[in-house]
């Protein structure tokens, strides 16, 4: 496995995140930096698309003041060309075209989710970058579980970081559900990480919420039992078992995730069991997919935090680990929503 010696300047605006980084495959990532929107949505519960473009449209040049080198450095420009809301992909497009035409440099254009799927690997990388190739090939084939608030699926990477869609939620988003059951419990936004926090002080057995075991993820029906769960209950009572509501909430989304793994890991032999995107965040989760891949006897890969939710050191990593199925330069504004 032969991979070539790149200096990649990369921008992600896909959602409500701006972000830039740089990375050297001889070395690693050499700067990061993300703006989060976080509060400016709060406000309305969720993502609001044009609140969000405007946002990057201001803070990207405030981003780009604060690169600690020049961008003559890079050798390739990289950005995130979809999926994601359109008109947030167009901001960071439109800059990253804009820096490709001033300096000179190719333009590559990468998938956003691809970008989630090959993050458990950058720590890899970061420990040995000179030994990256043989130290990859030990861990391959891969399966991986890329779980944020818009996306929920299953994928395998074979011997020759070959890319294979196993599985994939028909309806909501793992985080999309946490959020939702949440909102529906009276939690703020973004409410998954809240939820997380007082199902720690609950009992998971207390509730049974269904728990999908089809071959695709379904989230829509966990929703559902709790909205019809809770019409059922006073507001005292719903106080009095909050702990355990959340608890056993939380666990029916994770332990749907889990098993979803574990038939896979059940039908093939993988060298290795990666966890990426915002849901990585939960503890739970990730104490699961631990426990899977010491069971199965697999190295267990998870993104490091700061590259769980969108970022662009993901970004900038896939557009060298992943650069045959990346656009290359004359990048239009019509965003690929697909993996």
């Amino acid at each position: 496995m032969y991979f070539k010696h790149e200096k990649i300047f990369a921008v992600e605006s896909s959602c409500d995140e701006s972000a830039l980084a740089f990375f050297d495959s001889q070395k690693g990532i050499l700067f990061e930096i993300i703006h989060s929107q976080i509060d400016l949505h709060s406000i309305y519960g969720g993502v609001v698309p044009d609140l969000a473009s405007t946002e990057h449209l201001k803070k990207l040049p405030e981003l780009c003041k604060q690169i600690p080198f020049d961008l003559n450095d890079a050798n390739i420009i990289a950005v995130t060309s979809g999926p994601g809301l359109p008109n947030c992909l167009a901001m960071g497009m439109c800059t990253a075209n804009a820096i490709s035409i001033w300096s000179g440099k190719s333009l590559r254009g990468v998938n956003h989710l691809r970008g989630h799927t090959f993050s458990p690997f950058i720590n890899i990388h970061k420990n040995s970058p000179e030994n990256f190739a043989e130290e990859l090939e030990k861990l391959l084939p891969h399966l991986g579980l890329v779980v944020s608030g818009g996306n929920t699926m299953l994928i395998e990477i074979d011997e020759n970081l070959k890319i294979s869609l196993l599985s994939e939620t028909v309806d909501d988003a793992a985080g999309e559900a946490l959020d939702k059951g949440a909102k529906l419990l009276g939690i703020p936004y973004p409410g998954g990480p809240m939820l997380e926090k007082y199902a720690l002080e609950g009992d998971y057995k207390k509730f049974n919420f269904p728990k999908s075991d089809n071959e695709f993820f379904s989230f829509s029906g966990l929703k559902t039992s709790l909205r019809y769960f809770l019409d059922k209950l006073s507001p005292e009572e719903i106080k009095a078992e909050f702990p355990h509501i959340c608890a056993s909430y939380q666990y029916a989304a994770i332990e749907q995730l889990k098993k979803k793994a574990l038939r896979f890991l059940k039908q093939k032999k993988y060298n290795s069991l990666g966890l990426s995107g915002g849901v990585a965040n939960n503890a739970l989760l990730r104490q699961k997919f631990d426990n899977l891949s010491k069971t199965f006897g697999v190295k267990f890969l998870c993104a490091d935090k700061e590259h769980r939710g969108d970022n662009a050191s993901m970004i900038a990593f896939a557009a060298w680990i992943d650069s045959e199925n990346c656009q290359n330069d004359n990048l239009k504004l019509s965003p690929n929503l697909g993996l």
